[in-house]
């Protein structure tokens, strides 16, 4: 690992390696918000709402981070979450990312919009789960589904908050739109990175590998691949679309995005596997709860019947710490691992995974509790 990576010693260490490594634009992609931020900046401040209260005189010497997800048991309750166009922000991209889950064992989800084919992502091994959207061309749909019975994906995770863009005024200003727009601008400051434009001009073009089957999408550039499947994605999705879709699948299923407890009970009466509380890290609608702030609701209404995880906002250990301990049975984190990505490659991501395993287990130990079942609200205090 090099130097600069060692010198990384928590997630914003990571954050601020990645904006001097990437062109803006990029950098923004990863960081930014819809509109005014006022999600994003929610989801942080609800973990600051929260204490620890930590046990003494116990001991913990051996630290148990394991848990069980659908009836498996699974090494850590850290999901890496799908993210689109992972080799924008380094030439390696999800082969970087699912090497780096493989070596800490811990679950990838491959994002459908994704440079790697869900076939070539299994082929690395480790546990992988896949992210879908709702298309209005329900072949395309069977075909990713039947591709990830082939390659032994684990479960199934329907994105159902992202039917269009959110306003991210920053994508917009930089030309990372559908379709793309550069300009002048971002070419300059492009070029200001060398070591980013060489990879990227020295590397496969980059492509939508999961679109297969199709000999004129197949010889189509990435502008014309992008713009397609912005314009699949459905804007009449109903609860009848996830029934056929889990009907398809016949396996564990999980619907993402969801922030009311109506929505939930719905789900679950349904009979999805599970639930990723999720405001799409603010990237969406804005002015939405924080997902820690509806998460002990959804446990409650839903939380004996289907597995609830959640995202949004997770880079310190502490904070999967306090969703464990309000129900959620894991968290998913995307920025802290872009930011490694971004940072330093495969050794950036496994850099970014080590500091959330290592602080989940640290702060474990502080509190008092040597495993994940031991999580619970006798270690919260909730502030007013």
């Amino acid at each position: 690992m090099n130097r600069r990576l060692s010198n990384c010693h928590n997630i914003s260490d990571l954050r601020k390696l990645a904006k001097r490594r990437l062109p803006r634009a990029l950098f923004d992609y990863i960081d930014g918000t819809a509109e005014d931020g006022v999600t994003a900046r929610a989801n942080r401040s609800a973990f600051e709402r929260h204490r620890l209260i930590p046990r003494t005189l116990v001991d913990v010497s051996n630290i148990d981070s394991s848990t069980t997800l659908f009836g498996q048991a699974v090494n850590s309750p850290i999901i890496l979450a799908p993210t689109a166009f992972t080799r924008a922000f380094h030439h390696h991209g999800e082969v970087a990312v699912a090497n780096a889950a493989k070596a800490a064992g811990f679950i990838y989800t491959l994002s459908t919009v994704s440079n790697t084919s869900i076939e070539d992502i299994a082929g690395i091994g480790g546990a992988h789960w896949f992210q879908i959207y709702v298309y209005k061309d329900r072949k395309l749909l069977e075909d990713f589904i039947e591709r990830c019975k082939l390659a032994n994906y684990q479960a199934l995770c329907l994105t159902v908050d992202a039917s269009t863009p959110g306003n991210r005024e920053k994508d917009r200003r930089n030309g990372l739109i559908i379709p793309p727009r550069p300009s002048l601008a971002t070419i300059l400051d492009a070029v200001q990175h060398p070591g980013w434009c060489w990879h990227m001009l020295t590397s496969p073009a980059i492509i939508t590998a999961n679109i297969t089957g199709d000999s004129r999408l197949e010889a189509a550039d990435a502008k014309a691949l992008l713009q397609y499947m912005h314009e699949q994605l459905d804007n009449h999705v109903s609860w009848d679309d996830v029934a056929w879709m889990m009907e398809q699948w016949q396996g564990p299923f999980l619907i993402k995005g969801i922030l009311s407890v109506e929505d939930a009970s719905r789900a679950a009466d349904l009979g999805v596997h599970g639930i990723v509380i999720s405001n799409h890290g603010g990237r969406q609608l804005d002015h939405t709860p924080a997902t820690l702030d509806v998460l002990p609701e959804i446990v409650e209404a839903v939380g004996d019947r289907c597995e609830i995880i959640i995202d949004s906002g997770f880079r310190r250990g502490t904070d999967i710490i306090k969703a464990l301990a309000l129900g959620a049975k894991a968290c998913m984190i995307g920025r802290p691992y872009l930011y490694g990505l971004a940072a330093g490659g495969e050794d950036g991501v496994i850099k970014a995974l080590q500091i959330l395993d290592e602080e989940f287990k640290h702060n474990m130990r502080l509190l008092g509790r040597t495993a994940v079942s031991q999580l619970d609200r006798s270690c919260l205090q909730a502030l007013n």
